[in-house]
């Protein structure tokens, strides 16, 4: 893998990793289209950039995140049930790196979103704020976000909708969907690197460190913008993509 194609997956990477659309899914096509073979090391490519992008919240929500123990604590334990699957499956996760399994999950997805929305629109939204979401619905929300270990299914899109099933308003599902990615992704991504490091020359670290900036980069410019288009527009045009994009999967890749 050249430096330039290290920029380009960091740009998709960061514009992806908190659309609901699976940034894991958008860096495997892009990948194969690019002809970049999916070796150990460039899937903990994949992996590791994810960790500019979780540096962009920290950034984006640096008061928040250094002022509010409550909201770490909360934090903490919707990252239990990830954290725990997470370790026990390692193995079998690393397996599912298919593009026939994200093709999959990203047209089921993409169902789910639309249909969510047709039930968010009768629902009562209790949750409104960071502040108002208790420790049990934090639970569940990490219950949800395990479900995103499946290639495709999108972490910020499964604890997003799971935030939607709970009652939290379109922005407040969004923002703990990206401040749950801190814990989350600093784990995930440390301990692959950890397990695969071996696989890593010094040409890997190098596209490695350039695509880990380009996604912290645009990863800001993508959370900017899908607060601002949540305040006027619903998920069902990602929803849409989604379908759009497994159906893409499946021409190319069959």
């Amino acid at each position: 893998m050249t430096v330039w194609e290290s920029v380009l997956l960091g740009i998709i990477e960061g514009l992806t990793e908190f659309l609901p659309v699976s940034s894991t899914g958008h860096l495997i096509l892009a990948s194969h289209l690019l002809g970049i073979k999916q070796t150990e090391a460039h899937k903990t490519f994949e992996v590791a950039i994810q960790l500019g992008s979780i540096l962009a919240v920290v950034f984006l929500y640096r008061e928040k995140l250094f002022k509010d123990v409550q909201l770490w604590k909360k934090l903490i334990v919707a990252f239990i049930p990830t954290g725990i699957l997470g370790f026990l499956l390692y193995k079998i996760i690393k397996s599912l790196f298919s593009p026939y399994v994200v093709a999959f999950m990203l047209i089921l997805g993409g169902i789910v979103f639309i249909l969510i929305e047709k039930f968010y629109r009768r629902q009562t939204h209790t949750v409104r704020s960071l502040d108002d979401i208790s420790y049990t619905k934090a639970f569940l929300i990490g219950v949800f976000q395990s479900l995103a270990m499946i290639p495709g299914t999108s972490r910020s899109g499964a604890t997003i909708i799971g935030g939607l099933l709970l009652g939290f308003d379109r922005k407040t599902a969004a923002e703990f969907s990206f401040l749950l990615a801190v814990p989350t992704m600093f784990v995930a991504t440390g301990y692959d690197v950890f397990k695969n490091y071996h696989h890593f020359q010094i040409e890997n670290w190098i596209t490695l460190g350039t695509g880990f900036f380009t996604a912290f980069v645009f990863a800001v410019i993508a959370i900017k913008f899908f607060l601002n288009f949540l305040k006027k527009h619903t998920f069902v045009p990602f929803g849409i993509y989604r379908i759009i994009l497994g159906v893409l999967f499946f021409l190319f890749f069959l």
